[in-house]
């Protein structure tokens, strides 16, 4: 481990902590070979298990697994009919897939300001984007925490525009009490290894409309379907399917769901852990000039994905390029999350351009994702804490 550049002290790790990390037990380990030692590696009865585990959890009348979060919002996009000359409604702090799938569609994203006190997608913005083109507003859970459900549903209802939800990383987080997954015409979630849970890769949609459901599952399998009341002509026998749209090969793998419904049976105790964490470095940070902490709307009972400092630039002698070089050098496996999407080159060869979120932006400039996991040790956060407060201290004005 090089030493910290600004002083030549040791780090306060010898070895460096990532920002985040799966955890995986025994249990988890004997779910994945039970599956390699059964007849189904793929289209088992792993999937339908981790399914009902996830309504059970959510609340949602169905559930979808695919293979990845990008994929469900795909799948979501698809579902929500969108196409050509179609706009959809979301916010720049997120990955990519939020605004892609749009694209993926033949749509256009639109990008809404942000709250500058919760990080998350402004529904003053949103009315305010909306055209007669606007088909879906994609609302991402920034960190976990919940957005604006009431007010972006009711937007949306008033507008008749399809709410889909992007909990990528609020699984288990609830609003007014309700489970996020429930709450929208369609929820996605993600089951990448920083995630809360994990299925190594893996996504799902759920969703408590049978139409939806309906697009969803043919999207995930080709447009191919068995299920009779699905097909225009009787089955002509056991080996009988039809093409009934045109679908993706987005299926997950039983070994797959098998980690994931391990990992679901953990939800309570991952969500706790968390919780107890953020509390920690709420308190650690919360009376520091140098930081702001991201706002919590009483409605969201987080369970929170990534805690980030907003760092007060005005405070100190340096930008955020320099605190985040420091960090590293201390161990601190830091990360920024996220770049705004429309600043890509990408988005900027479609003719985007700077200026339209203000807000996201000043955030952009500022923030840095610290670590936070299930198995993040108290002495470890401590660890972290210090090497803020040392990196701080040292830059401060």
């Amino acid at each position: 481990m090089d030493e910290l550049a600004i002083n030549g002290g040791k780090p306060v790790f010898d070895r460096k902590i990532g920002y985040g990390h799966q955890y995986i037990d025994d249990a988890d380990i004997d779910a994945v070979v039970n599956v390699l030692k059964s007849d189904y590696l793929t289209c088992g009865p792993k999937i339908e298990e981790a399914e009902a585990k996830l309504c059970e959890i959510t609340g949602a009348k169905h559930a979808v697994l695919i293979a990845n979060g990008t994929a469900a919002l795909h799948a979501a996009a698809h579902a929500a009919g969108v196409s050509p000359d179609d706009e959809v409604i979301t916010t720049p702090i997120t990955f990519a897939a939020s605004a892609n799938c749009a694209l993926y569609c033949g749509g256009k994203p639109v990008f809404a300001d942000i709250i500058p006190e919760t990080y998350n997608i402004d529904p003053a913005d949103i009315e305010r984007k909306i055209t007669k083109k606007t088909k879906a507003v994609v609302a991402v859970d920034f960190t976990g925490q919940a957005v604006e459900v009431e007010q972006i549903r009711e937007i949306c209802s008033r507008r008749g525009i399809v709410f889909i939800e992007d909990a990528a990383h609020s699984l288990g987080t609830k609003f007014n009490g309700k489970p996020v997954g429930s709450l929208a015409d369609m929820t996605e979630f993600s089951f990448h290894p920083v995630k809360t849970c994990t299925a190594g890769e893996g996504g799902a949609i759920t969703t408590n409309d049978d139409a939806l459901y309906k697009k969803l599952v043919l999207f995930r399998t080709h447009g191919i379907t068995r299920v009779q009341n699905w097909m225009d002509k009787p089955s002509e026998g056991g080996w009988y399917y039809q093409q009934v749209d045109l679908g993706y090969n987005y299926r997950m793998t039983d070994i797959q769901a098998a980690l994931l419904s391990s990992q679901l049976d953990k939800l309570d105790m991952f969500a706790s852990r968390r919780k107890e964490l953020v509390r920690r470095y709420d308190e650690a940070f919360g009376a520091m000039p140098e930081i702001t902490i991201q706002k919590e709307i009483p409605q969201s009972d987080t369970v929170r994905h990534l805690y980030i400092i907003q760092l007060n630039i005005e405070t100190l002698k340096c930008g955020r390029r320099e605190v985040f070089d420091a960090l590293q050098a201390e161990g601190v496996g830091v990360n920024v999350h996220y770049i705004p999407v429309y600043s890509f080159p990408f988005y900027q060869s479609l003719g985007y351009r700077m200026g339209s979120c203000p807000n996201a932006e000043r955030l952009y400039e500022r923030i840095i994702s610290i670590p936070l996991f299930y198995s993040m040790t108290d002495k470890n956060q401590d660890k972290v804490i210090e090497a803020v407060e040392k990196v701080v201290s040292y830059y401060r004005k």
